[in-house]
């Protein structure tokens, strides 16, 4: 057996699969699980009682982690002002030059900012850059005149978007493993406090988030009891 699948099996057996556990106890749990040699990413995984095949269900937005997301975003910026993006922290930007760079295929980045005026231009790449969520969306502050601020916003870290898939499943990054525990606990209630926020009206009688777990990159999922989710 390697040593990975030695790692694996150590962790599947320090968490009860039919069990959900207190945010503390979870974040405990999946702190004492073999790490990677690598940062794992923490992720928060949810279950809604949304149809996602109705347009006014869709759960969409973004959280500010209070401890950051550990990770190191990549911006790009559509704009007719280039230098002043860059100079505001923009890995790259420019307009015409870039939308053509993306339609050769380039996509090294994580986020995408534009200026309103540059949107008409954008559409143009719309179905390359839409369906891996990277399209800059007014509803998520990437369609902005204010780029300097949406930027330190973003690349502070603590900016995470998210968008629920076909399946009603939600998933966010919430930190690192090298985080302590009151940060990854912190950075969990809020993700799940901006999600329950979102909750699609006509919901009456039905749940809205069906169930949560917590997971590292390598450790198998940590279910969190519903006591912090079933008020929304």
């Amino acid at each position: 057996m390697n040593k990975t699948s030695k790692k694996q099996t150590q962790a599947r057996g320090l968490v009860d699969r039919l069990k959900t556990y207190p945010l503390d106890e979870a974040v405990e749990v999946l702190g004492k699980m073999p790490k990677a040699k690598f940062d794992e990413t923490v992720e928060l995984s949810l279950h809604l009682g949304v149809d996602p095949r109705q347009s006014n269900q869709m759960v969409r937005g973004v959280v500010e982690l209070p401890n950051g997301s550990g990770k190191k975003v990549r911006v790009i910026v559509f704009t007719e002002n280039p230098e002043e993006a860059k100079a505001a922290g923009a890995d790259e930007a420019g307009l015409a030059d870039l939308i053509a760079k993306i339609q050769d295929g380039w996509l090294d980045f994580d986020v995408a900012v534009a200026t309103p005026a540059a949107m008409r231009e954008v559409r143009q790449v719309a179905r390359v850059l839409g369906p891996r969520g990277l399209m800059p969306n007014p509803k998520s502050g990437t369609v902005t005149d204010d780029v300097s601020t949406a930027l330190k916003a973003i690349k502070s870290g603590g900016r995470v978007e998210f968008k629920m898939d076909k399946t009603a499943n939600v998933g966010l990054i919430v930190g690192k493993r090298s985080f302590n525990k009151e940060q990854l606990a912190e950075n969990i209630r809020t993700a799940i406090d901006a999600v329950g926020k979102l909750r699609p009206d006509g919901l009456k009688g039905h749940r809205y988030i069906k169930s949560a777990a917590i997971s590292g990159t390598m450790t198998p999922g940590v279910r969190l009891d519903a006591s912090l989710y079933n008020h929304f």
